[in-house]
Parts: C-alpha cells; sequence; structure tokens
C-alpha cells in the first residue's frame, strides 16, 4: 500500500525518562531519546534507512512525517 506520509506514534517513558517513537506504517522502526528535538533528527535517520531497506513506500518525492503524541497535564483543584 502507498501512503501519502507517515504517522509515527511518540510516547514518553517515564521509567527511563526518554521519548520512544514506533510506527505502524513502516516496519522496523523503534527509536528512543531524552528529548522530543533528538528523537525527530533519530526518527528522520531512522526512517531514511528503513526507506532504502523496504519496498517503496510512496510515491512522492518527499513524504511527510507526523510524529504523535499526548500531552497530559494536571492543575490543582482549588475545591479539594
Amino acid at each position: 500500500m502507498k501512503h501519502s506520509s507517515i504517522i509515527v506514534r511518540a510516547d514518553w517513558d517515564g521509567e527511563v525518562g526518554v521519548w520512544v517513537a514506533t510506527s505502524d506504517d513502516i516496519a522496523g522502526l523503534a527509536v528512543e531519546a531524552e528529548t522530543m528535538e533528538i528523537l525527530q533528527q533519530k526518527v528522520h535517520a531512522a526512517l531514511s534507512d528503513l526507506l532504502e531497506l523496504n519496498e517503496p513506500l510512496s510515491n512522492l518525492a518527499e513524504i511527510p512525517v507526523h510524529i504523535m503524541t499526548e500531552q497530559l497535564t494536571k492543575i490543582p483543584n482549588p475545591h479539594f
């Protein structure tokens, strides 16, 4: 199946203090980094290598990469 973009999921692993990136769109992607900026660099490098090793994923000259994450924050409850 040809993709118009690659979706990468980034999750924070608080136990070891790193972001972990994986993707269902490209087999073998699993990188980690202490910051989101470093993670993005590692994701791009890993994707470049994986794209060369696998069958063509897209017909585009440049493939958009969406690094998706969720952020949970908490605020104090003034009524508690």
